[in-house]
């Protein structure tokens, strides 16, 4: 690199579950260039997972929902401000890891005199380097993420996702187990939610599985849940025979807390699946349109299900013209099958 930047940003919109997979490329670059004044920019859904980070030294939201709420001369004098304060931030160095059209403007739109983004088609203009996606659907996102500092001959040392649960929201989550007497039991997490309608398990198997395990492994039962998923929580409780625990309303920093708590999660391909598996809790991935060779809890430790006599796995689609045969035809006892004893210790 032809120079030392003083000012770096990366831009990251969204969502939750891969900005965790882009945190490594803040602890390197935090590595490598340790003087340097390093920004994230995210939005506002995904903000919290790299609030607390420590490589960090300024988080940037932009703040796309508000204005949208906004009237339409009001937003664009506010986008405008935005985009000018950014430029008056004054980086040297801008990585793209989203790569859309937004984020790519909001590169070009900085000056930095070094910008790097990838080749995705008709976002050339806004860098100075261009990183391949060639075999990109083959590789983990954390490894596509990382491939950016190639082109800054910054070496890849560190690899493992990070988010920092700040200690209140710990306290909230050990004081809410306590008064629920979970703190000396095993602690399943189970999380019904994710974004795509097609990516999402059945509720009445997430409730089925949650009986299978109660009865196997006499365990506390915790269903997560965020934002516009309280009927999956409904079907789920619905769906048993036993009684599990619901989590409260939560701010996702505290829903972090309450995963570190758990024991095992289980979960659908989601934003809760990925802060689990960076918060080195042992999790079990249920899979089907996406593919966990890119988009899989990343770690040796964590666990994938699937329908493998499905030929469409990995399609990546947000519809699905076959009744999403790959999650419906996935029984909770193909669930259970990949659990055993060992899953429950706490390392």
């Amino acid at each position: 690199m032809s120079i030392i930047p003083k000012r770096i940003l990366i831009i990251k919109l969204r969502a939750i579950g891969d900005v965790v997979l882009a945190t490594p490329v803040i602890e390197n670059l935090k590595q490598h260039f340790p003087e340097a004044h390093l920004t994230f920019l995210t939005e506002e859904a995904s903000a919290e997972v790299v609030r607390w980070n420590p490589f960090l030294d300024e988080l940037i939201v932009l703040p796309l929902k508000s204005w949208k709420q906004l009237g339409f001369t009001k937003s664009w004098r506010m986008q405008i401000k935005f985009y000018l304060n950014l430029r008056r931030k004054g980086f040297d160095l801008v990585i793209d890891l989203f790569g859309n059209p937004r984020s790519a403007l909001l590169t070009w739109l900085t000056g930095a005199s070094e910008r790097i983004g990838y080749d995705f088609r008709g976002r050339h203009y806004a860098y100075n380097r261009v990183i391949s996606t060639r075999n990109k659907s083959i590789r983990h996102e954390v490894l596509f993420h990382l491939d950016s500092l190639s082109a800054l001959d910054v070496p890849a040392q560190v690899r493992n996702p990070l988010v920092v649960v700040p200690k209140m929201a710990m306290i909230r989550a050990v004081r809410w187990l306590t008064d629920k007497n979970m703190v000396n039991r095993k602690i399943i997490g189970l999380n019904p939610g994710g974004g795509w309608d097609i990516k999402r398990w059945a509720p009445d198997k997430f409730g089925r599985l949650a009986d299978l395990l109660i009865s196997h492994f006499d365990v506390e039962i915790l269903i997560l849940w965020g934002p516009g998923e309280e009927q999956f929580v409904e079907e789920v409780v619905n769906s048993m025979k036993h009684s599990p625990q619901v989590l409260p309303q939560t701010t996702l920093l505290e829903l972090a807390g309450y995963l570190q708590c758990c024991h095992l999660l289980i979960s659908n391909d989601s934003g809760p699946m990925h802060i689990a598996a960076a918060l080195d809790v042992t999790t079990i991935g249920i899979f089907g349109p996406t593919d966990p060779e890119g988009q899989g809890p990343w770690g040796n430790k964590h666990i994938v299900v699937q329908q493998d006599k499905v030929d469409c796995l990995g399609c990546n689609r947000t519809d699905c013209l076959i009744g999403n045969i790959c999650l419906t035809t996935l029984e909770p006892e193909d669930v259970l099958a990949k659990i055993d004893a060992s899953l429950l210790s706490k390392t």
